[in-house]
């Protein structure tokens, strides 16, 4: 059985291992042992309760507990852009004119923005290759959201995601190629790392402040933006299904669109609600797969599994394997949420 579960200071290798798997691109992945180590520092504290809403840090690990073997990761964070400057690029119209002569032209540009300040951010998903294509990166994305969900208290009204935009295989990016470099002359894998480091408003200095024609850009950076890279197309189809949307904002190094929520508003925290537990030895052949989860925060649990929903009576029967490994006895309230339709 695969089971969601905050991150513990043994999963540092692993963590370690699935940031350099990761590449180019995953700027919340640093390869870097101490900046990781940080990390679960800052999630456990996180999870407890105690970390201010700028530097929460929700970190979870997906676990084959058959397996005994962490297969993914998947984090949130609290706010953005309330500790250091949050940039985006707003895709925007200018329109200039000239009514004595009757003309007029209008051209696509970029306007360096900050309007995500103060958001939830998800980052940091990524799922181990030997498990992929069996529907766990739906568990390891959704189930945050039966976190969100539980302790809506703890978080802001919006969510964002910055998806991963286009690069090649050497990690080289289009994008920052017709518009980054001409203004920080460094590769996109170092500007990638210098961000997952901490630095991205420093490296944001030095982008220009004021709007950039698209014209201006080569046509190979004009193709890629707001396009997302190919590992992440799926990922991104599930957000759209959760309700995130894009409204023309982009990574100001990869070109990478930005989706948001209003947090209410995501299908799987809107859906989801509070059952008592049943625990029983068998279950019909009409149980339904629900996503579960329990209602605590530091040993938070969340899993895929299948059940029977008695919603007049606000109960619901799992399996005994199901309940151990959300960590609920009998009586115990487990959050569910239906699967959505494929």
């Amino acid at each position: 059985m695969l089971v969601l579960r905050p991150i513990a200071e043994t999963d540092l290798a692993v963590l370690l291992r699935f940031a350099a798997a990761a590449g180019v691109g995953v700027t919340s992945l640093p390869v870097d042992e101490a900046r990781l180590a940080q990390r679960i520092t800052a999630s456990q504290q996180a999870f407890a309760g105690l970390s201010p809403l700028a530097e929460a840090d929700y970190l979870f690990v997906l676990e084959d507990q058959t397996r005994q073997q962490v297969v993914g990761i998947s984090a949130i964070r609290g706010a953005v852009g309330l500790d250091a400057p949050c940039y985006h690029y707003r895709i925007g119209t200018m329109v200039h004119a000239s009514p004595a002569l009757g003309i007029w032209s209008q051209h696509q540009s970029l306007f360096l923005s900050n309007d995500y300040t103060g958001c939830a951010e998800l980052c940091s998903l990524y799922l181990d290759p030997s498990v992929r294509g069996q529907g766990w990166g739906a568990l390891l994305s959704r189930a945050r959201f039966l976190f969100i969900a539980q302790f809506i208290s703890r978080f802001p009204a919006r969510v964002i995601s910055e998806l991963r935009g286009v690069c090649d295989g050497q990690g080289r990016s289009p994008f920052w190629e017709g518009l980054g470099r001409h203004f920080f002359q460094i590769d996109f894998a170092e500007a990638d790392r210098l961000t997952g480091l901490g630095h991205k408003a420093f490296v944001a200095e030095m982008m220009p402040k004021y709007p950039v024609y698209l014209d201006f850009l080569p046509a190979e950076a004009q193709a890629v933006l707001a396009q997302t890279h190919p590992d992440t197309v799926l990922a991104e189809a599930l957000l759209r299904h959760e309700g995130f949307v894009q409204q023309g904002y982009v990574d100001i190094f990869d070109g990478g669109p930005t989706l948001v929520a209003e947090t209410e508003q995501i299908r799987t925290v809107a859906a989801s609600r509070c059952y008592r537990l049943r625990v029983v030895e068998s279950l019909p052949a009409t149980a339904t797969p629900y996503l579960l989860s329990n209602t605590v925060d530091q040993q938070f649990r969340a899993v895929l599994a299948s059940a029977v929903c008695h919603h007049e009576r606000e109960e619901i029967e799992l399996m005994p394997s199901v309940a151990a490994a959300l960590l609920r006895q009998e009586g115990d309230i487990v959050r569910v949420c239906p699967l959505p339709a494929r």
